[in-house]
Formats: structure tokens, C-alpha cells, sequence
């Protein structure tokens, strides 16, 4: 057999010296509740202390990675331990110095992948300082102990009796109707005096009564709201919790423009919470290891009826709820919905009808019969125009037995009062106008630092454009706040309803689409062209008639 001789030379080499680029990983999370022997301050305080005494050559504090606030029972949440796993795989760091192993890991599966693969893949060195002690460049068959083990196994044992008891918790002040948010729904603030209470943010609210208004009353569409709403320069839920200096992050933040949307505006007309009940539970983490967050079912909510202030009133509410089940679309390019979209019915099957247009005429057609199958319904088919004709009609004869309309305005009048609004509008606009001067400002100044050659004419190009179309939302901001004020002023637009002329004939001379929504529940269109119209206010008053 042949024998393998080394070099003289090969002996002689210096070994190189090996330089560790340390990084140190920091953890603390709510289930450390306030303990100062884990405190941030004190895990540095330790670190620093006690590094030096582990290296005897050349050594580098690189990086700190500090995750507050996350817990330690899954990598993906701890978006500073994700950044410290990226430097070693890039090479920026070959030493992880941490405390002890609770603080890097609180799930034992992760850290066996972490020591017992990660580690000697990338030829890294990890270092706990606290027992059971670990370092696997001096001692690397010490991950695969079993006191290394057993750590692991306790420290998720105690994650998981924690979330335990922490998920005890909130569902008891669920039940009692306790808010447990980190942060209040869009439209109140928590108490100053009861975290677990809330109570109305004026300025806020006053977006989520205009949303209800518009949506109830004036005929709009979920998008239209949310196009007018980004028209006039309100920020979104979000957007507003930021502007109010609200540290507000979620799984969207990072995509989130600070502009509505239908779905924005769709979820505040199904929230319960405007008329002043909690409800909790809505979604769920899957377990204390995947944090993932899924919606729940309805009946496994938590609903307490009236812990706090409505916003919008029960009816107001209750109509919403009901045009939101309906069909109502919006014409194109428009904002407002059809005068009867989600009205009108075919008598025999049920569904909503359809809207077409033929020889200049509009015509409601059962959608059944014309769009699924001629023998599942009959041909149930009105002109719109005869169709208005026939509902101002009947609501001409009802208002006109009644006799007195002033208790009948009380129930359709609905409107805030105008000079509220007025000032809220005025309010948006000041702001806006003076975020505009001071972007013209920065756009004159910059010029004047170019012409100085305090910049380079690239940059003068970048930032002048950036400021140019900011200036030019801001133009059209303030155009359509301006407009607003002007409808507000005049009392005119598509959500004023002539009150003084109702008031001064006791009737109505047009339909307009708020008192439709008021006054009408449901318009039945039989197959021979006979209606049905069952209104809203019919009983009351039968009811008042009668006792």
C-alpha cells in the first residue's frame, strides 16, 4: 500500500488567522411580559459584556438584529432574524452571539434545522451565552446534546402554555365586551381613562356618516364613495391612522396608497361596530406557531350589543345592510346608482330585473327569462319612465291621506346638518391649499439651488417632476373640495331633496333617489304589467291611524 507523505512545505504554511464578523441577536416578546432580566437593554448590556472574553483573535461587531415584540416561535415573523439569516448566507457575518437559546428560538423543530444544518452549511459559528452553553466552533457535537434538547422541548412547551393563557384571556374580555385591538376600528379612539373602552373620533366619524349618507340616501355606489372620497383629498383608514401619528402597520401596509376603495368602504356599511356594538373574533391565528390569520365564521364571533356610542343610527344601518344585498349597479362613468337599482323585482321568480335600453327607451326585463332560460319565467318587461310614473303615483296618494308630512320628513330627512359638513369640507380644503404652497415653495427653491450649483441638473430634473405632479393632485384636490363647498353652499347637487317645496305642498313632485330608498321596500313586476309596491312607512302610520 502505498504511503501518503505531506510536504515539508505543506507542514511549514502558516495556518490564516480566522477574523469572525460577529452579529448579535436580540428577542423580546409580549409573553416576556415586563421583565427586566430580559429586557432589550439588558440582553446588549450582557452581550457586550460578555463577547470579548469568547474570541481570542481578531473580531468585528458587524450588526445588531433586534426583533421587540415578536415571539420566538417561527422565523418569519421576526423580520430582524430573517435579515441576520440573509448575512450569513451572503457572508456578511459568520458569528450569532444571543443570550441564551429562549431568545433565539421558542420552537424546537426550528431550532434543530438551525443549529444542526444551517450552522455547518454556511461554517458559522453560534454562540449561546447563557446554559445550556453553546458554542459550536469550540464544541460543535454540543448542538446534538441532549440538554441542548430538552431546552428546546421546555422553552416551546412554555410558548404554547402562554399563548394558552393569553388566548384565555382575551376571550373572557371578549365576552364582556371588551376591545382588545391594538388599535381602535376607523372611527373611534380608545378611552384615555379604559383602553378596553372606545369612544367616537369626531373627525373621523363624521367620513363614516357621510359613507352611510351617500350609500342610504344619495344613490352612490361603493366605488363612486370611494372616488369621491380620493377626490376630496380623505385619507383612508389607514392613511389617517398615520396622519394621526399612529404607529399602524399590517400584512398590506406596504402596498397600502392611503386611497379608498369599494372594499374599504363596502366593510364600514357591514360593520356593526358603527351602531355601537363590539364585535370581536373576526379572524384568527392558526396556532401559537403559524401566524397566519384566517377568517372565521360568523356564529363564532364575539357580538356584545351596546358597549359604546353609535355613530350611524339603527335604521340607517338596517337600510344599508338591505342594499347591499341588492343589485345596484352604476351607470358607467358614473358615481350615483340607477333611481331603482335594487328595487325592482320580477313577482314570480323573485330576482332582480334587468336595465336595457331599446328605441330610445329603458326598460326593466326579468333577468331569468332573458339572460338564463324562456321556460324557467314568463316575460315580465316594464318601461322605466311608465315605471317612475306609476311609483310617484302611488307615493303622491299615500303622503296625501296622511295629511300632515311633517312626521314623514322627520323619518326621510336623514341629512347632517349642513353647516357641519360645510366646515369639514372648508377644514380639507385649508389643509390642502396650504400643502400646496409650500410645494410650489420647494419647487421655486429648487430652482434657485440649480442656478447656484448647489445640484446637478439631473437631479434639479427628478425632484422638479416629482414636485410637479404632486402639485398637480393637489390642484385637482382642491378643485373638487372647492366644487363640494359650492353644492353645500347652494344646497343643490345629487344629494339635496327639495324639503321646502315637500313642506310647502305636503307632496312630491319628482322621485328622488334617497326618498326612494326611505319610502320603498320593494317594486313587484307582474307579468301582465301590473306593480306592486310595498313601502316602508305604511304600517306606522296605519298603526297611529288606529289607536
Amino acid at each position: 500500500m502505498a504511503r501518503i507523505r505531506r510536504s515539508r512545505a505543506a507542514e511549514d504554511m502558516p495556518v490564516p488567522r480566522k477574523i469572525w464578523r460577529v452579529g448579535k441577536y436580540i428577542r423580546l416578546s409580549r409573553d416576556d411580559g415586563n421583565s427586566e432580566s430580559e429586557s432589550v437593554t439588558n440582553q446588549r448590556k450582557i452581550l457586550d459584556e460578555q463577547i470579548p472574553r469568547y474570541f481570542s483573535g481578531d473580531y468585528d461587531i458587524i450588526d445588531e438584529y433586534v426583533d421587540d415584540g415578536r415571539t420566538g416561535t417561527s422565523d418569519d415573523t421576526r423580520p430582524e432574524f430573517l435579515r441576520l439569516v440573509e448575512d450569513v448566507k451572503q457572508g456578511r457575518i459568520n458569528c450569532i452571539v444571543t443570550k441564551n437559546l429562549s431568545r433565539a428560538f421558542r420552537n424546537s423543530a426550528n431550532q434543530g434545522k438551525f443549529l444542526e444544518e444551517f450552522i455547518p452549511l454556511y461554517d458559522t459559528r453560534f454562540i449561546s451565552l447563557y446554559e445550556p452553553h453553546i458554542d459550536t466552533f469550540l464544541n460543535p457535537e454540543v448542538v446534538h446534546s441532549l440538554e441542548v434538547s430538552i431546552t428546546g422541548f421546555l422553552n416551546e412547551q412554555y410558548a404554547y402554555k402562554t399563548s394558552v393563557d393569553v388566548r384565555r384571556t382575551f376571550d373572557t374580555k371578549r365576552k364582556k365586551g371588551e376591545f382588545i385591538g391594538a388599535f381602535a376600528p376607523y372611527g373611534f379612539m380608545k378611552r384615555p381613562d379604559d383602553k378596553n373602552r372606545l369612544m367616537i373620533d369626531e373627525p373621523a366619524a363624521e367620513v363614516v356618516r357621510d359613507i352611510f349618507r351617500w350609500f342610504v340616501h344619495d344613490g352612490m355606489s361603493k366605488n363612486g364613495i370611494a372616488r369621491h372620497l380620493n377626490e376630496l383629498g380623505v385619507p383612508n383608514p389607514a392613511g389617517y391612522k398615520r396622519q394621526s401619528g399612529l404607529h399602524f402597520r399590517s400584512p398590506q401596509t406596504e402596498q397600502n396608497d392611503g386611497l379608498w376603495n369599494d372594499k374599504t368602504v363596502r366593510n364600514i356599511l357591514l360593520n356593526q361596530m358603527y351602531i355601537g356594538n363590539m364585535v370581536q373574533g373576526r379572524q384568527k391565528v392558526i396556532s401559537y406557531k403559524v401566524h397566519e390569520r384566517v377568517r372565521t365564521e360568523e356564529k363564532d364571533w364575539y357580538i356584545v350589543q351596546n358597549t359604546h356610542e353609535a355613530i350611524v343610527d339603527r335604521a340607517t344601518f338596517d337600510k344599508a345592510q338591505s342594499l347591499h344585498r341588492r343589485d345596484t349597479r352604476t351607470a358607467p362613468g358614473q358615481k350615483t346608482v340607477y333611481l331603482f337599482s335594487g328595487l325592482v323585482r320580477c313577482a314570480d321568480c323573485g330576482r332582480a330585473m334587468t336595465r336595457k335600453s331599446a328605441k330610445n327607451h329603458v326598460y326593466y326585463c326579468c333577468t331569468t327569462y332573458s339572460r338564463q332560460s324562456k321556460t324557467a319565467c314568463t316575460k315580465h318587461t316594464i318601461r322605466a319612465d311608465c315605471l317612475e310614473k306609476i311609483v310617484l303615483h302611488v307615493l303622491q296618494t299615500q303622503i296625501a291621506l296622511m295629511g300632515d308630512p311633517a312626521e314623514l320628513i322627520d323619518i326621510i330627512r336623514r341629512e347632517p346638518i349642513r353647516h357641519e359638513r360645510s366646515k369639514r369640507v372648508r377644514d380639507l380644503l385649508d389643509a390642502k391649499q396650504k400643502e400646496l404652497k409650500k410645494r410650489i415653495a420647494a419647487r421655486d427653491h429648487l430652482y434657485l439651488d440649480w442656478r447656484m450649483g448647489e445640484m446637478d441638473e439631473a437631479a434639479y430634473r427628478r425632484i422638479k417632476a416629482t414636485l410637479e405632479t404632486q402639485i398637480t393632485q393637489l390642484q385637482a384636490v382642491i378643485a373638487a373640495q372647492q366644487e363640494e363647498q359650492r353644492a353645500l353652499a347652494n344646497g343643490d347637487g345629487q344629494d339635496h331633496i327639495k324639503w321646502a317645496t315637500f313642506q310647502q305642498y305636503g307632496n312630491i313632485d319628482r322621485l328622488e333617489r334617497g326618498m326612494l330608498v326611505e319610502l320603498v321596500d320593494t317594486i313587484d313586476v307582474h307579468r301582465n304589467g301590473a306593480v306592486t309596491i310595498a313601502l316602508t312607512f305604511a304600517d306606522p302610520y296605519q298603526n297611529a291611524s288606529e289607536s
